[in-house]
């Protein structure tokens, strides 16, 4: 059996193009998962976005673009989006369906963040860094490659991942821990975890101190290597997320990623929407 998708976009965020709750639940079900949470993303970050990088970019992101060139993502409609759970709870009774919310740099943000969590009823918070400080702002990770070098850039990401940890209690599961992965140069060769295994394992030391959750994102695979630090640094549960834009890629690759964190000594919870735990 699949684990629960604990990170699935949908319409109701802000960046998701092709985003459906509904039709996201319907591929749950014929892939046979027992449970989904829908984390929409809650930012509160204005990036600035390179003058060259506009024309580029989907019309929607283009029209969120101020005349200072920074992008302040619009803010969840909460209402709007508990409803949607509720009438997707209605229409797929044998899918348990977990609310959730993936916080953006919740340490920068922590009024406005509280404010957020006090407005509704959340079972999945996750925490993620999405972007990096450059001078007086800020820039999406994707940006920041070829701005700083590859290694620089993920040392870089791992202090502020650490920074997160340390001054935010705001969220339960840690996001894409190798998110700048995701954009890795061809020309800086293959990514070696083990060139920054002490900056991982202080951060997987940090959240396990704090009895929180790591997450297997799929997007592109956690290497198995940052699985087994996470044991070793006294890790107890694990959580796994497609980080689904649209319906197709929910829970991608979780069966292969199910059986790696089986491999690394994690087993499924006691439900099917419980994270996994040490064995």
């Amino acid at each position: 059996m699949l684990p629960t998708d604990s990170h699935v976009h949908t319409e109701w965020s802000w960046d998701c193009l092709a985003g459906s709750m509904t039709a996201s639940c319907h591929k749950a079900v014929d892939l046979g998962l027992r449970s989904i949470a829908f984390t929409e993303h809650t930012d509160f970050t204005a990036w600035l976005i390179p003058p060259e990088a506009v024309s580029t970019m989907p019309r929607k992101y283009q029209e969120m673009v101020r005349d200072d060139g920074t992008l302040l993502p619009p803010p969840l409609d909460v209402t709007g989006y508990l409803s949607c759970i509720e009438e997707c709870r209605s229409r797929f009774p044998g899918l348990r369906i977990l609310s959730g919310l993936e916080l953006g740099e919740p340490h920068w943000h922590s009024a406005k963040v509280e404010g957020v969590l006090r407005s509704g009823a959340f079972d999945r918070v996750l925490g993620s860094v999405h972007s990096l400080r450059e001078g007086p702002h800020a820039l999406v990770v994707e940006r920041l490659h070829g701005v700083r070098r590859p290694d620089e850039l993920l040392r870089d990401y791992l202090a502020e991942a650490l920074a997160m940890v340390e001054e935010s209690d705001s969220f339960e599961v840690l996001g894409h821990l190798d998110y700048p992965v995701r954009a890795w140069p061809v020309q800086a060769g293959p990514f070696e975890p083990a060139r920054f295994e002490e900056e991982f394992r202080t951060v997987l030391r940090a959240l396990a101190t704090g009895d929180r959750v790591l997450e297997i994102n799929t997007a592109v695979p956690l290497d198995v290597v940052i699985v087994r630090w996470w044991r070793e640094c006294g890790g107890q549960r694990i959580s796994f997320g497609s980080d689904a834009h649209e319906p197709d890629r929910v829970a991608r690759d979780f069966a292969r990623m199910g059986a790696l964190a089986e491999g690394c000594g994690f087993v499924p919870g006691r439900s099917d929407s419980d994270f996994w735990r040490r064995s």
